[in-house]
């Protein structure tokens, strides 16, 4: 019983700012079905008047003939017809617009927290997996708000007013018809209850189809380079074979509970028939009232068969919210600091004090550093793969925090300044770039929303793009595609590299900035970056050492230690890992930075 209240108490949460709209949508249902339930009612006083004439239950209404009680009930019955359809529009709006509502209010909420987690929380979730929560499962809340919600309470509804009117009218024989109902109702419980360790299964599956699918399509390139079309369309045919076998196991569960609901219905219709017929014969109760109870008994039970369809909506709901409250429920965000940094105060004064990092799972990356970086210096660091530079530079973006020490920005611990602050005031060139599906002058005004055209030409030209983009088929306007895929990795540089500029944060961070470009590129690119450089601190990742000749401090990183440090000239002059990878590098043209 705990997991069925838990998720629905989770739910509430988005819906109790919504309750007076849940009042009103609740009473259109409620007045939509008691005016659908009237039509039984009004057959049984039209029979009635049909058989007794002036003796008939209207003539006590002051309407001695037939004729004018005929026409009064024609035009009773056409008022209630009028306001069940209206409430039956009223309703629908409400529960389509409040469906819409909060579906909205999840998944946004969702994704903001999910935004909000630490890098670590991407690298150990799969991408469609997420997509297919915040999609399929928040669209699956979404039905279930949109008809499961308003067929409860209208059958709810119909069990009070015809259950109500039998015990009053004839109770002789409407306990009757009330007797199915507690049956029905456990019944469905009872299945559902059978059938939501399936649904989660479901679920899982789908998650598990969705991401298979997104890593393959990020993926193509891969999967054709190396011919595994047919390995891919068998992993993908055995994970939607599995959704389907899933489905289909829950749907032929499932498919079985009307059949059954339609066998108790059929008791206790065949019930009411026969005993309220003896009992019209006997002249106990009136035909019109016979008529009118066999008709309406129909409307009693019958409904109790979208029981399954609701509950079947309802449990798939469930697991839904299961698995969006599992992402809701995880608490791996940075914790915020409260320091205000704004770029006008930042220099770019940068300390690590016996700075230690691991991740989650493995040794540390990066041990005891020790390492200071002046103001509007440029510093390269360089090392052998795995010597721990990218995970410095996570630290420097605060995507991790320290595992022990302290990295100081300004005379304050990263910690305590504040995320939106930091991201502010450093700019980022990553060797894996990332370019959204937009243009490329919106790909280059990421890095400063709301820049005018002039600006962003600027940037482009500082970073050897302008003449490229000039001769895509929009010009700045031309769509780059998903990732950047229409255009070559040297042109997705050389954009990354505008949007940074673009930006103009006072600390720039370069990650093998112009691995993906030509000698004659890189050597336009450097020149530029070079005329930006005294005025910001800049770090520089390289691998060709060229790049970092002229930087005022190299940190030669071994294994997660500093090995070496000094300038250039200092660390040829030591026998040392730098001059070895120099000696190595030696035939490389030297780019001046």
């Amino acid at each position: 019983m705990k997991q069925e209240t838990r998720p629905l108490t989770q739910l509430w949460q988005y819906l109790r700012p919504k309750h007076g709209k849940i009042l009103a949508a609740s009473a259109f249902s409620v007045f939509n079905k008691l005016f659908d339930l009237m039509p039984p009612a009004l057959i049984g006083f039209a029979v009635d008047i049909v058989v007794n004439g002036e003796d008939s239950f209207l003539s006590r209404f002051g309407l001695p003939r037939p004729e004018q009680q005929l026409v009064a009930l024609a035009l009773i019955t056409a008022v209630v017809w009028l306001l069940e359809s209206l409430f039956e529009y009223l309703f629908e709006i409400a529960w389509k617009t409040l469906a819409q509502q909060t579906q909205d209010d999840i998944r946004t909420h969702a994704y903001r927290h999910i935004q909000n987690q630490r890098y670590a929380y991407f690298e150990d979730k799969r991408t469609g997996e997420l997509v297919t929560i915040l999609n399929e499962d928040v669209n699956q809340l979404e039905r279930f708000l949109d008809v499961g919600a308003n067929d409860i309470i209208q059958v709810i509804t119909t069990i009070a007013i015809i259950g109500g009117m039998y015990m009053v009218v004839a109770p002789g024989v409407g306990w009757v018809a009330v007797i199915p109902i507690p049956i029905i109702v456990w019944a469905s419980l009872w299945f559902q209850k059978f059938l939501e360790p399936r649904y989660a299964k479901v679920r899982e599956a789908a998650g598990e189809t969705s991401s298979q699918l997104a890593t393959n399509i990020q993926g193509m390139a891969t999967i054709k380079s190396y011919g595994s079309e047919e390995q891919e369309n068998r992993r993908i045919a055995g994970l939607s074979g599995d959704y389907r076998r899933a489905n289909e196991s829950t749907i032929r569960l499932s498919s079985a509970f009307i059949p059954m609901i339609r066998m108790i219905i059929l008791a206790g219709f065949l019930a009411i028939m026969l005993m309220a017929g003896f009992q019209a014969l006997n002249g106990a109760i009136a035909v019109g009232l016979y008529s009118m109870m066999v008709y309406i008994v129909q409307r009693l039970l019958w409904p109790l068969t979208r029981l399954g369809q609701t509950f079947d909506l309802y449990q798939r709901a469930m697991a839904s919210i299961r698995r969006i409250m599992s992402i809701l429920d995880s608490r791996e965000h940075l914790v915020d600091g409260d320091t205000p940094y704004p770029p006008e105060k930042a220099r770019g004064h940068i300390q690590t004090r016996d700075l230690s990092f691991s991740y989650k799972i493995g040794p540390e990356v990066l041990s005891r550093v020790n390492m200071e970086i002046q103001p509007c210096w440029t510093v390269g660091i360089v090392g052998p793969t795995g010597a721990g530079k990218t995970s410095l530079i996570k630290l420097f973006l605060r995507l991790y925090d320290v595992s022990s020490g302290a990295l100081i920005l300004d005379g304050r611990d990263i910690r305590d300044y504040r995320l939106k602050d930091l991201a502010a005031n450093i700019g980022l060139v990553s060797q894996d770039v990332f370019l959204f599906h937009g243009s490329a002058l919106d790909n280059i005004a990421y890095g400063k929303p709301g820049a005018d055209k002039e600006e962003i030409i600027r940037a482009a030209k500082l970073a050897e793009a302008h003449d490229f983009i000039m001769r895509l088929p929009e010009g700045y306007d031309t769509i780059v595609g998903e990732r950047g895929q229409k255009l070559s990795g040297g042109q997705r540089q050389r954009i990354s590299i505008a949007r940074a500029m673009l930006k103009d944060a006072p600390i720039l961070i370069l990650d093998e900035a112009t691995s993906s470009v030509d000698n004659e590129t890189e050597a336009a690119i450097q020149k530029s970056l070079s005329r930006i450089a005294h005025q910001k601190t800049s770090i520089v990742i390289a691998h060709r050492l060229s790049t970092i000749r002229n930087a005022d401090m190299i940190f030669v990183f071994d294994s997660g230690r500093i090995a070496e440090s000094g300038t250039h000239d200092e660390l040829i002059s030591q026998d040392g890992l730098y001059r070895n990878l120099w000696r190595v590098q030696s035939g490389e043209q030297v780019f001046t930075f």
